[in-house]
This record gives structure tokens, C-alpha cells and sequence, in this order.
């Protein structure tokens, strides 16, 4: 019964998608800090010592008038499609939170301006603590989950990630507020330093959210990879393993 209702949240929370989970990724709430977030996870491995973990980007943080919306729950289906498509043994899904679970702590500076807070920094680091377990971690980041993941590598050295890549990832909120002549993120601490870990950045060539002019201010050019065709929110049939 409990994994039909979380198949069931899962399609609620997909609402307008052709994206069904797999059967063998199980729905896994977890409690960290403030927020109960929620994961997905395919396990087919447990001895495998390692764990691809994809964390969502902002989500429909925003109405078309650039008005807060009231759930900030992904409507896009770019990070799912990926893993789905992904073939480790091990992959996880985790949410921002807020997104698919909203509780009595969630509030619109979540996924507004405080969406890169210290306390969403820590309540990312704990569920992905939950989530790896002892694994070694590649870690994926999308949209402004690059800068979550980003942030987590950083203030968490002691986590096992061998491996960071981000996907029309935000590296730096401050430069992309600016960029943008938008009201900066008050509530946000920013990336000030790239992670000194092995890293791939997959830029989208007609990306209008975070586009190259931008986004090649923030890696070294030998680790950023232009995908001529690619939107923000469509990469295509995009491989990040070979």
C-alpha cells in the first residue's frame, strides 16, 4: 500500500508530465533540519560503493508574471528523465525542499530569495548524508541545484564526492541577479570558490535562463561542455556517462 500512494504522490506531484518513476526506484521521505524532502531511490547495489545523486533545480518557483507561486513543486521533467535514463546501480533523486512535501516550516523566502540559505544548505547536506550513506558520491546538480550541490561539497569535506556536475547550473547568484538587473537573493549565501573536486559543467548553447556568456565566467573552460542545441529546461537526449 505505502508504494502505491507514493507512486500516486509522485504522479500528483508530476501533474501534466508523460513521466512515470520506474519500478524500481522506491519513494523515500526524509526529515532533515526544518523540512521533510523527498527522494527517490534505486538500489540495486548494495554493495557497490557508489551513488550518482541528482539534486532538482528550483522548480516552479515562479508564475509567468515572475510572481512567487504557492508550490514550488517541478513541473519540468529534465532532471527525472535523467534519472530514469540513469544505468548505476545506485542513483537517487532528491527534491529542494518544499518541493512534493510542504510542511508548517516551508515558506515563499524557501524558494525565493532565501533558496540558497544556510538552513536549506544544511537540510540538503542532511538528506544527502541519509540518502549516500557511507557510498562515494557523484553528485549532479540542475538550475539552481548546482548551486545547492555546489555549497553541500563545500562546507561538507568530509562527504565522499568523487565526482561534481552541473547542468545549466547557477554557479554564482550574485553575478546572475546582476547579470539579469533582478533584485539579488538577500536571504542567500553565494559560491564564492568552485569545490576542488573533479568536475563537468554541461551548458546549454541557447540556454536564455543561464546562458554560456555568463556561465563560462564560472569554470575552468576544460571542464565546460556546450551542448549547441540545448535550452534550460531541454537537453535532449543528454549522456552525462559514457
Amino acid at each position: 500500500m505505502n508504494k502505491i500512494i507514493a507512486l500516486l504522490l509522485f504522479l500528483v506531484g508530476c501533474a501534466g508530465t508523460n513521466w512515470t518513476p520506474a519500478p524500481d526506484f522506491a519513494y523515500v521521505p526524509v526529515r532533515a533540519g526544518e523540512y521533510e524532502i523527498a527522494t527517490w531511490r534505486k538500489i540495486t547495489d548494495a554493495a557497490d560503493s557508489n551513488i550518482h545523486i541528482y539534486i532538482e533545480g528550483d522548480g516552479n518557483a515562479f508564475d509567468a508574471y515572475g510572481r512567487p507561486n504557492d508550490d514550488p513543486t517541478p513541473h519540468g521533467t529534465l532532471v527525472r528523465d535523467l534519472v530514469a535514463r540513469d544505468r548505476g546501480a545506485n542513483v537517487a533523486y532528491v527534491a529542494r525542499p518544499c518541493q512534493f512535501i510542504m510542511n508548517e516550516n516551508c515558506g515563499e523566502t524557501d524558494w525565493t530569495s532565501g533558496r540558497f540559505s544556510q538552513k536549506i544548505i544544511d537540510a540538503m547536506s542532511g538528506a544527502l548524508r541519509q540518502v549516500a550513506g557511507d557510498k562515494k558520491i557523484t553528485l549532479i546538480g540542475y538550475s539552481g541545484g548546482a548551486m545547492i550541490s555546489g555549497l553541500i561539497v563545500t562546507q561538507n569535506p568530509d562527504l565522499k564526492v568523487e565526482k561534481w556536475i552541473t547542468i545549466a547550473g547557477v554557479l554564482n547568484h550574485s553575478d546572475w541577479t546582476k547579470y539579469f538587473g533582478d533584485e539579488p537573493l538577500w536571504g542567500s549565501i553565494d559560491l564564492e570558490s568552485l569545490p576542488n573536486v573533479p568536475q563537468k559543467h554541461f551548458v546549454g548553447g541557447h540556454d536564455k535562463i543561464v546562458p554560456y556568456d555568463l556561465a563560462k565566467n564560472w569554470a575552468n573552460t576544460d571542464d565546460v561542455i556546450i551542448i549547441e542545441n540545448a535550452t534550460h529546461d531541454d537537453f535532449g537526449n543528454l549522456k552525462i556517462f559514457d
